[in-house]
């Protein structure tokens, strides 16, 4: 959504993070080439339908009441428009992520291309990694949202959330978005982190 010196200090953190790039804006497209410029990785934040209402990107957003054809022309254009991307995510989709005919369909299309796919849950009532598992696309979910709210303290609480399911799993996704606030806390505490012996990977090290 941005081109600022927000999102610029996202590509000055020192650690191997993913950017996320939500198609159909006026940024979309430059800030991916330049996050793979700066030595990024990016997937596209693909969007998808909501159990509430579902606003913006309404030229990539895919429904329920969408034929397969119309799903599987609309995953192909996004990867078209960002060959940069070697992974997917969902945007929303707590209605999407759930339809077993819709994540049949995106599966089949990042399997034909060789992306893999990251479960945002945005509902318990995903099946999206289940369908990705059972077609052969490599798969990793999301264990927690670091920026749901809006202060400093409970940003840096989900960080450290974050750390505690990566000591007791092994590793860990956590998902934020480009706020100020967020950057602020990342620029604080990415540095401890890596000096107390954590390490930041790109999401193609967690799926599988």
């Amino acid at each position: 959504y941005r081109n600022d010196e927000i999102s610029d200090g996202f590509l000055n953190l020192d650690a191997h993070l993913n950017y996320a790039i939500i198609p159909g804006h006026a940024h979309s497209t430059s800030f991916g080439e330049k996050a793979v410029a700066a030595g990024y990785e990016v997937i596209i934040h693909m969007p998808m339908e909501s159990t509430v209402d579902t606003h913006g990107e309404l030229d990539y957003i895919l429904t329920e009441n969408m034929t397969s054809n119309e799903i599987e022309e609309r995953v192909e254009k996004v990867i078209s428009e960002f060959p940069e991307a070697i992974g997917l995510n969902n945007h929303q989709g707590s209605k999407a992520t759930a339809d077993k005919r819709i994540m049949n369909i995106v599966s089949n299309v990042l399997k034909r291309h060789g992306k893999y796919f990251v479960d945002s849950r945005t509902t318990s009532q995903t099946v999206a990694e289940s369908v990705m598992r059972s077609r052969g696309v490599p798969t990793a979910r999301r264990h927690v949202f670091l920026d749901n709210a809006t202060d400093v303290n409970t940003i840096r609480e989900q960080l450290y959330k974050l750390v505690d399911k990566a000591e007791s799993k092994g590793k860990a996704i956590g998902i934020g978005h480009a706020k100020r606030l967020t950057l602020e806390v990342l620029k604080s505490v990415i540095p401890k982190l890596k000096k107390n012996g954590f390490t930041f990977q790109f999401a193609s090290f967690a799926v599988k």
